[in-house]
């Protein structure tokens, strides 16, 4: 589908993509909110999915997608500047530093989505993991990239949109037991060195052990 996908909706709309979507309830739920965009959750686990796909074909959404793949394939699937915006939803925040380069929202990752979005491409992270929220900021400031929203506890918001209302699964578990979610929209808008990945490592190294 690399490059074809305005031929698969039947339309040019931008395309939103829901990463590690789970159960797909914000592909769905945007798909719901926004006719004017086209929406595609990506998993790994197609049982996951499977809710998703039924709920979006029982509800004639037809500017809702599910591929079923890993996020590092990304690119298998999408052509430079084909998608607009990225949701990334209550992902394992993946905790030990060993295992942050797996985090969602750590610059190996970025750079993928950069290189199907462009410089003009938006990623929202809507998470309940502290840890996650404060190292995604780490990373915004550490790559100069254009931080957009910054919520610490989006349901103490008088006037929450209606994308952020959408609740996951995983949401109504508040599996990191914080009592609030976190949300930060920022834009890829500039080069990823990798030589400032090891800034990054140094900076959770040091945060780790105070």
């Amino acid at each position: 589908m690399k490059g074809r996908w305005s031929t698969f909706f039947h339309n040019s709309h931008p395309i939103t993509l829901e990463l590690a979507c789970g159960k797909g309830e914000y592909a769905v739920g945007l798909g719901r909110l926004h006719a004017e965009r086209n929406f595609i959750g990506l998993d790994i686990k197609g049982n996951r999915m499977w809710v998703g796909a039924k709920t979006a074909l029982g509800e004639g959404l037809q500017n809702v997608a599910f591929i079923r793949t890993q996020i590092e394939k990304i690119t298998d699937y999408f052509a430079e500047g084909e998608v607009a915006e990225i949701w990334i939803t209550f992902p394992d925040p993946q905790l030990r530093v060993s295992k942050a380069k797996k985090r969602l929202t750590h610059p190996r990752f970025l750079r993928l989505y950069q290189s199907i979005m462009g410089k003009n491409g938006v990623v929202n992270l809507k998470t309940d993991s502290p840890d996650l929220y404060q190292f995604t900021k780490h990373v915004i400031r550490l790559y100069d990239l254009t931080l957009l929203q910054d919520l610490d506890d989006i349901y103490q918001q008088n006037d929450l949109s209606a994308d952020l209302k959408i609740q996951t699964h995983y949401e109504k578990l508040d599996i990191a037991q914080s009592n609030r979610i976190h949300y930060l929209k920022f834009s890829i808008d500039k080069e990823l060195p990798e030589a400032i990945d090891e800034q990054l490592k140094q900076l959770l190294i040091e945060t780790e052990a105070d």
